[in-house]
């Protein structure tokens, strides 16, 4: 509990310090706890120090981990997330960050208004045009938020990305400074139904310049937690 308090106050100071860098205000910025592989017990130590927001890749951490985390707690879905999973996270997270696709988007949509619900989601922009990499493209995106935009159950807030890992993180500052362009363009273009304030990127490497360059959520597991948890790798 300890350590883990430690670790959360520095990512705090380091966030509240690239805020003021910047000329913003600290609380404009969400620490995102990425909660991917770690246990119940670890995360909940997290909570009680007053993280709310967590952030898991995969559906079925979601699923494990919902209940006996309990209410109170604001899920995001910030991994790839296939078409036929939708249906089991639509009433358990707050945002969905990984829309890139119209038949995801359309599926959202489909299960929120079979939930009485309108989900906010995040469109994925895969900037540095990695192979490896989920997301549009950023000359794409613009399109795919036309053709998405229309759907009533979903509420388009904004872009996320995953930037490239990188030793030095200033080498990520100029995809962190395009996301935020083409954001702020897409938003001067006034299409209906889309008026986007959020920007997912950074993560624990890099996240003081993702702040620099405008990112509204940052997605912070490893300088929180520490290295990722794998159980089926222990002997």
């Amino acid at each position: 509990m300890e350590q883990i308090q430690k670790n959360i106050a520095q990512v705090e100071e380091k966030i509240a310090a690239a805020a003021k860098r910047a000329g913003r205000n600290p609380e404009d910025v969400l620490l995102l706890a990425v909660s991917k592989t770690k246990p119940v017990e670890l995360i909940r130590q997290a909570v009680d120090c007053g993280l709310h927001a967590l952030g898991e890749n995969k559906v079925q951490e979601i699923m494990d981990k919902y209940a006996p985390m309990g209410e109170g707690i604001h899920w995001h879905l910030i991994g790839h997330l296939q078409t036929n999973k939708v249906k089991y996270i639509i009433d358990k997270v707050d945002m969905i960050h990984s829309v890139e696709s119209m038949k995801l988007a359309e599926e959202i949509n489909k299960r929120a208004a079979a939930a009485g619900v309108v989900m906010d989601v995040l469109v994925e922009v895969n900037i540095a045009g990695e192979e490896s990499k989920f997301g549009v493209k950023a000359e794409d995106t613009e399109a795919f938020l036309r053709e998405i935009a229309p759907l009533p159950n979903i509420r388009v807030r904004g872009l996320m990305t995953v930037a490239p890992f990188v030793e030095n993180p200033e080498e990520n500052r100029t995809y962190f400074r395009k996301m935020r362009e083409l954001l702020v363009d897409i938003n001067a273009k006034r299409i209906d139904n889309v008026n986007m304030d959020t920007l997912s990127m950074g993560m624990t490497g890099d996240y003081e310049v993702a702040i620099e360059e405008g990112a509204t959520i940052v997605r912070v597991g490893t300088g929180i937690f520490g290295e990722r948890y794998y159980p089926e790798r222990q002997q």
